[in-house]
């Protein structure tokens, strides 16, 4: 399989958005020990390694749990692994064509590529929080607007130093890098700004019972 990216090794958010398998599921998987020495422990954390060939395993392990066994999905990812070039990959009865799985995690990893590349982080802007390059907006409240329902045309209306593509940018980057600690507090400058640009009508709210 080309690399494509210089893959040194991933968290399981990130592994996450790349495959679009559920970080709950991910982290199952590594428990399970299905991705074998694919998977390292660095700085007290476990990590995911051997490039997109790893990354298509968490995939390939998550789209086979109602065909095969436990044993059986191990023994197809180590497969995979030995042979990163093979297009189709057989363990027990079962055959498995692993193409649709390749492109969708090169969509992901040339997405948050395409993210990252968006994103700085300087200890003297918010306390390093992440922020878009060039400016003082934090990429995780704007992707907290989106998630609570702001439309992407309000945003670039309060925001003109963004765009459309940096707004889902950033959906792409907090899905792989959540906020981290405490939310930051926010200064009296800023209040006005991070509110939802959402007119909010009541009536259409749901009765509470």
């Amino acid at each position: 399989m080309p690399t494509r990216y210089e893959i040194k090794s991933l968290s399981a958010n990130e592994a996450a958005y790349i495959t679009g398998v559920p970080l709950k599921q991910v982290n199952r998987i590594i428990d399970a020990r299905l991705l074998g020495n694919a998977v390292k422990r660095r700085k007290g954390a476990r990590t995911i390694v051997r490039g997109e060939a790893a990354l298509v395993g968490v995939k390939l392990a998550y789209e086979t749990t109602r065909l095969l066994t436990p044993k059986g999905r191990k023994r197809m990812i180590r497969c995979l692994l030995e042979r990163p070039d093979a297009n189709i990959i057989c363990a027990e009865i079962v055959s498995v064509d692993i193409r649709p799985m390749k492109r969708v995690v090169r969509k992901g990893l040339t997405a948050l590529e395409k993210a990252k590349k968006m994103v700085a982080t300087n200890d003297d802007i918010l306390d390093g929080a992440p922020c878009f390059k060039g400016t003082r907006i934090p990429v995780h409240d704007i992707a907290d607007m989106v998630t609570n329902g702001d439309a992407i045309p309000d945003l670039l209306e309060a925001y003109p130093a963004l765009t459309k593509d940096k707004i889902e940018s950033a959906i792409i980057y907090t899905s792989a890098y959540p906020r981290r600690g405490r939310p930051r507090k926010v200064s009296g400058w800023e209040k006005k700004k991070l509110l939802s640009s959402t007119k909010i009508n009541l009536h259409e709210l749901p009765d509470i019972a």
